[in-house]
């Protein structure tokens, strides 16, 4: 059937574009109908990805042709800001959620509504598919806030209350832990609470040699660089304490908050002080310091018990050391908060201010983002989704439970106009906390104000 409309519709492209046929369709009909071609960029996904949503997109618009291009994470940034500087960007683009702000006098947000020509067979004897105009509202608000999880609404929707990307999927931080490892050490499952259990656990799964230091590392913590993804764990350690990170455009993680006034209590230091604890030779958790190798790398050598990580990560275990007896559980959580908190990491797609086609790429993006089409997305790619309805279909997959179990607790933060920088800043925070622990509030003052530069 798709095959059949396609072959119709194009016949009919290409009488009205010869010039034929116009006194049947307006000049409105025949406008919306020309080939177009959009362009589209993101990063670590293959075409092969998005081959069955662009097919099935095409089959209802057989005039607009999407050229998906997939460019290196290390490349991307510099190319799009160049490629858009020289009018030459992508009409449809991918932006890590933390980017939104940063990128929004470059982008087109959300329009109401979207007028578009729709094939439509017509006739009661002789059928035949005939161009229609159709306009279809946008996704709303509350259609947004209905149909993704929390932590989307609360990234996409930016201050003049627009929309300006949606998500294909949202990621969760999670624990990986090496089952031999942990097995070894008589623990019999991953630890579900940051308690003394949890501290007692990481004491018997570190090994030291007085002459080689750590041999094996009970748990990636403690340290900046060489520790994957370490300012969202310190970020989600902080958020799981009560600390505020940012309120508007203010900068809050490093002071007590007005509930804690009587007692003094700043869950942001607090947050900080557990982290570099276990960087701390003198602390029995200590299990890390900098010239181990990056975590992730460490757990593939089998020589980190647990790991803190996404779901991308399993792919890279698994590909470099295939015989690695792991698992995944949940984040571990304060025991006895009555609030679950997760972290959220993820991309949007989104339109260029610069794109002449903004209401063809935006319909394309609800188009690819809506469960009937996403569905093809996250089977190919092994990704949690970003839609409440799909949520608890992966609670029951064993590959994407754990993921999907944490997606409506899952939040995230505003670093700023440069995520970047920001996240250099808490890695010095850190540091400097870690070298100089009697100066932990210095260290968490200074790592504040060099991330609220990156807001002002």
């Amino acid at each position: 059937m798709f095959k059949k409309i396609i072959s119709l519709f194009l016949l009919a492209i290409f009488i009205l574009t010869s010039g034929f046929g116009c006194k049947t369709v307006d000049k409105q009909t025949q406008t919306a109908m020309q080939p177009i071609t959009l362009t589209y960029w993101r990063v670590f996904d293959d075409s092969d990805a998005f081959q069955e949503i662009i097919d099935k997109y095409k089959a209802i618009h057989p005039n607009i042709t999407i050229n998906y291009r997939k460019l290196r994470y290390e490349e991307y940034e510099l190319e799009l800001l160049n490629a858009l500087a020289e009018d030459r960007g992508p009409d449809i683009l991918s932006l890590h959620n933390t980017w939104l702000r940063k990128y929004q006098n470059k982008l087109t947000p959300m329009p109401a509504s979207i007028t578009m020509a729709y094939p439509i067979e017509q006739g009661t004897v002789k059928k035949e598919v005939v161009p229609v105009l159709k306009t279809v509202k946008s996704l709303s608000l509350n259609d947004l806030k209905n149909t993704f999880i929390d932590v989307v609404y609360d990234d996409v929707v930016l201050d003049d209350n627009q929309i300006y990307g949606l998500p294909l999927s949202v990621d969760t931080l999670v624990l990986y832990y090496n089952r031999d490892l942990l097995n070894n050490a008589g623990i019999t499952q991953a630890p579900k609470y940051w308690n003394k259990e949890f501290q007692q656990n990481v004491k018997k799964l570190t090994k030291q040699d007085p002459v080689q230091g750590i041999t094996q590392a009970g748990i990636g913590l403690g340290g900046s660089t060489n520790i994957e993804r370490y300012s969202d764990i310190l970020s989600v350690l902080m958020m799981q304490n009560g600390a505020t990170m940012m309120d508007g455009k203010q900068v809050l993680f490093n002071t007590i908050p007005p509930a804690a006034q009587d007692t003094k209590y700043n869950p942001g230091l607090e947050a900080l002080r557990f982290y570099i604890d276990f960087s701390n030779p003198g602390k029995e958790v200590y299990s890390w310091n900098s010239d181990l190798p990056n975590s992730l790398n460490l757990f593939i050598s089998g020589k980190l018990a647990m790991l803190f990580g996404y779901s991308y990560h399993a792919a890279t275990i698994k590909a470099q050391a295939p015989k690695l007896n792991f698992s995944i559980s949940a984040l571990p959580q304060i025991e006895g908060s009555p609030v679950e908190v997760n972290f959220a990491n993820y991309w949007v797609e989104s339109v260029s201010k610069k794109s002449k086609y903004p209401n063809e790429a935006w319909d394309f993006i609800q188009f690819a983002t809506k469960e009937e089409q996403v569905k093809s997305y996250l089977t190919k790619t092994k990704k949690p989704t970003a839609l409440r309805s799909l949520i608890a279909s992966q609670r029951e997959d064993n590959d994407l439970s754990v993921f999907a179990s944490e997606l409506l607790t899952a939040k995230s933060w505003y670093r700023g106009k440069d995520a970047n920088a920001a996240e250099v800043a808490i890695g010095e925070m850190i540091d400097n906390a870690r070298q100089n622990p009697n100066k932990i509030l210095d260290a968490i003052n200074t790592g504040a104000a060099k991330v609220q530069q990156t807001v002002n």
